[in-house]
Formats: structure tokens, C-alpha cells, sequence
């Protein structure tokens, strides 16, 4: 086996993500974990708020020392509140087809699944989608749709950004699209780019390269470097914010969680900001998938470490937690990192148009969470969450270094919390239930009196704006 260097300013995959390099942190890791002055120091260092290595984080993660381990929960949610406050940005995925050419062992949509329904919806099926999606409240989506140069060619892809971002029903508006579509060619990232695009989604699955071939066997994406190294040619396209995660479950968790942050450190060197998001995904069962391959899931305790420790080493990026996981989980790890969750969440092609069709096996993965978007409002103001369906830093060009920078001092408080409450406030207006509204309000007044006075008189304002049906998609 060729023997790589670990280099994060390379452009060679093996070399950005050695393996060499994963396996020597875990030896060291082993070695020191029970040193609790290293330990203490680790948790010094991150009070700083700056982030940590890969190997500082992992043996933080590793520790099985309970008073670390309390000291961790603390310092994550300190951090959260530091850079992200209590603002829960909302989405929903918008599955477009799942066709698909490639042979991806632990997911349905896989080339040789003859009990999958395949499905791909014209534009006027994705208008009925969008048009349910925002009649729910929805403003940012994010696209998802199997890897087919045939069925499912960028064009197709374009075209549909296109229809989403022009249909208008009642109030309703898609002001974002984020993209997760397979590993593709720098000049395509382009075309993603000028057609609007929020953030570039695309999750690594595996670092473990010969894990990842033997789960990828057939198809364009078996080629582990096109995958590892599609971030960089997508930020060369000029997508200057990217969003990256692994499925945990497919590999042991500690190799993920290490190769996870080298590929932050990677995006750092090279480009001089990190990931925009990171999403923790967990693997779920699915049609025709073997259950063999759940041999490396973990339990809820890991996964909540794993969500903490990683907010402490990337403080500024935006951590994202979808309907895979359930109520109870997602409470837990709201508070120690998660800033972006899905609510109302359809797997399946077409399944927000038609509700009814409880028979549709055409599903990605089984939902954990199946509440509607109005019960996970209520649920995240119940808990002193601020929901929020704010688009306003793409529109106002903070993205890349230019939020990173915002977020790192942050100052992007001054934006985000006005902004959040007057997307609220939308939605109470638009689309809550009676609770829901009654609730909602009452925490946008709480709020408002924690704002400075020109910030609460900008939002006063513009919530009568609302209210009185003067205008809609207000935000600094």
C-alpha cells in the first residue's frame, strides 16, 4: 500500500486525508487518554473559542473521564450561544428524482434496486411540490436527487432552480435552494453558482478509502478522489460556501470524526475559510438495503458527543441535524452545537403534494421525526429556540470569508437575530397555528427587548409591516 504524507495544502485527496495520518492520531489518542492535564489543557485551548486539530478534538471525543465530559457539554453549548445564539434556521429537502446509475450498497436509490419506484418529476410536478412546500411556511430548500447523466443531467437541475425560485403562491417564496447533487466538474460548480445557489451539499460518506470502494462497487461514484476532492473544484467554481458530513454507521465513528476535520483543516489551508455546514447524518434503514451493514451504527450517547465536540472544534461552522433522527435526539443536541434543522421532511419524489399516498415506497430512508412543520415550531419555542427562515446573508453577499469573518467576531448577531424574528413573524402571520402564533409572539416581544434600540425599532416597524399586509421579506 502506497504510504501518503499528511499535507492539508495538498490537492491530492490521499494526501489531505491520509489514512496513515487517522491512524496515528487514534494511536495517540489511545496513549493519552487518561492524561487529564492534556485533557484540561484541550479544553484551555477551546475556551478561546478558535477551534481545535483533529487531534486535540479526538481525544476529547475519546475520553471517557466524566468531569471532561461534563466540561465538554458546557463548553459546546457556551460556544453555540457564543456564535449561533438560540436561532434554529428551518428547511426541507425536495427529492426531484431517484434515478440513479450508481451502486451505493447502503442506499435505495442504487442502480440494481428493482423494488424502488422510479421517479422523476417534470416542472410542473416541482411546481405542486413548492407550492405545498410553501403553503407549509418553507423557505429554503434543499435539493436532492440520485446521480443519472441521462435522466438527471445539470440542465435538468438548472432548469428546476429556475421554476423553484419563480413561483409566488399567496405569500409564499422560495428565497434559497441549496444544492446536494453528486460529485461533478468545476465548470458545472459554476453553472450551480450562477443560478443562484445557496450552499453546495455533499456528503463524503466514508473517508475510508477502501471502505468507501467496497460500499461504492459500481457507478461514477466508486472514484474516491472525484468524491474527496469535489469540495475544492466546487470552490474553484466560485461556491464559496460548501457543506460537507459524513454518514455515520458506514465506517467506525472515531475514523469519520478525524478524517471529517482534516478535511476542515484541508478547506482552511487552501481556500482560508472552513466548510459553511457540517451534518451528522446517521444511518437509517431503507428499502433493500442489508442489515449487515448496520455493524458500525452508534448509539444516541456517541452521536451526542460527536455533535458537541465537533461544535468546540469548528465553532463557526453551521451544524445541521435533519428528520433522520428523532424528537428526543434532536433536543439533546440542539443545545450542545445544531443550528439548522428539516421540518416537515418527505423523502420520497413527490411526497409533498400528495400527503396522502401513505403507500409511496419511493423514500431515500425512513423519517424519525414526522412532525409537521407548525408541531416543530412550537416544540423549538417551547424549548427557547428561535426558529427562523432567514435568507438574508446570501442576498447581501455574506457568505465564504466574508460570514466566517462576521461569525468568527461575532457580529453576525447584529444581522441574524432581527432577521430571525421578522422571519418568524411571517410565518405566525402566514401560516401558525392559533399556539403556535400566540407563542411565537410572545418570544418576539422577549426578544425584541434584548435588541439594541435601533435593531428593535427596525423590527417593530417592519413586524406591523406584516402584520398589516404592507410587505413581506424584511431583514438587514
Amino acid at each position: 500500500m502506497v504510504k501518503f504524507k499528511y499535507n492539508p495544502q495538498s490537492n491530492v485527496a490521499d494526501e489531505f486525508i491520509c489514512h496513515d495520518e487517522v491512524l496515528e492520531s487514534l494511536q495517540f489518542a489511545k496513549e493519552h487518554l487518561h492524561d487529564e492535564e492534556m485533557l484540561q489543557n484541550i479544553l484551555y485551548t477551546a475556551q478561546a473559542e478558535k477551534g481545535l486539530s483533529h487531534r486535540e478534538a479526538l481525544l476529547l471525543l475519546m475520553s471517557d473521564n466524566l468531569e471532561i465530559n461534563r466540561q465538554i457539554e458546557d463548553l459546546a453549548k457556551k460556544i453555540k450561544l457564543d456564535f449561533y445564539g438560540n436561532r434554529i434556521v428551518l428547511f426541507a429537502p425536495l427529492y426531484l428524482s431517484n434515478y440513479c446509475v450508481n451502486g451505493c450498497t447502503y442506499c435505495p436509490y442504487h442502480a440494481i434496486n428493482k423494488h424502488m419506484p422510479r421517479k422523476k418529476m417534470t416542472q410542473e410536478e416541482i411546481c405542486a411540490e413548492v407550492t405545498a412546500l410553501q403553503d407549509m411556511g418553507h423557505k429554503r430548500l434543499a435539493l436532492e436527487l440520485g446521480e443519472h447523466p441521462t435522466m438527471n443531467p445539470l440542465d435538468y437541475v438548472l432548469e428546476s432552480i429556475d421554476t423553484i425560485y419563480n413561483i409566488k403562491h399567496k405569500n409564499g417564496a422560495i428565497r434559497r435552494v441549496n444544492v446536494n447533487i453528486a460529485a461533478t466538474d468545476e465548470e458545472s460548480y459554476a453553472k450551480l453558482k450562477n443560478a443562484g445557489i445557496g450552499t453546495y451539499i455533499l456528503f463524503q460518506e466514508t473517508y475510508n478509502r477502501q471502505r468507501y470502494e467496497s460500499l461504492h462497487p459500481t457507478g461514477p461514484k466508486h472514484d474516491y478522489n472525484r468524491q474527496t476532492e469535489a469540495m475544492d473544484r466546487a470552490m474553484r467554481g466560485g461556491i464559496d460556501d460548501v457543506g460537507i458530513g459524513v454518514l455515520f454507521g458506514l465506517s467506525t465513528y472515531l475514523y469519520e470524526f478525524t478524517a471529517l476535520l482534516m478535511h476542515v483543516e484541508h478547506l482552511k489551508a487552501v481556500f482560508g475559510v472552513g466548510p459553511h455546514t457540517i451534518s451528522v447524518p446517521r444511518l437509517r434503514p431503507a428499502d433493500g438495503i442489508n442489515p449487515e451493514l448496520f455493524a458500525d451504527c452508534i448509539n444516541d450517547d456517541i452521536f451526542v458527543k460527536i455533535v458537541a465536540c465537533l461544535r468546540i472544534a469548528v465553532p463557526t461552522a453551521g451544524m445541521i441535524v435533519s428528520t433522520r433522527e428523532s424528537k428526543e435526539t434532536r433536543e439533546r443536541v440542539l443545545q450542545l452545537g445544531i443550528s439548522q434543522i428539516s421540518g416537515g421532511s418527505k423523502t420520497s419524489v413527490g411526497g409533498y403534494s400528495h400527503p396522502e399516498n401513505k403507500d409511496d415506497d419511493s423514500a431515500q430512508f425512513d423519517v424519525c421525526d414526522n412532525r409537521s412543520l407548525d408541531e416543530i415550531i412550537y416544540w423549538l419555542l417551547q424549548n427557547g429556540h428561535i426558529p427562523s427562515f432567514c435568507t438574508a446573508c446570501y442576498r447581501k453577499h455574506r457568505t465564504g470569508e466574508a460570514f466566517m469573518k462576521l461569525c468568527a467576531n461575532k457580529s453576525i448577531h447584529h444581522f441574524c437575530q432581527p432577521n430571525a424574528l421578522l422571519s418568524l413573524q411571517e410565518y405566525l402571520t402566514d401560516y401558525a397555528t392559533p399556539r403556535t402564533k400566540e407563542l411565537g409572539e410572545k418570544v418576539i416581544a422577549e426578544e425584541i427587548a434584548k435588541l439594541s434600540p435601533e435593531s428593535a425599532k427596525f423590527v417593530l416597524q417592519h413586524i406591523e409591516d406584516i402584520k398589516n399586509g404592507r410587505g413581506r421579506d424584511f431583514y438587514l
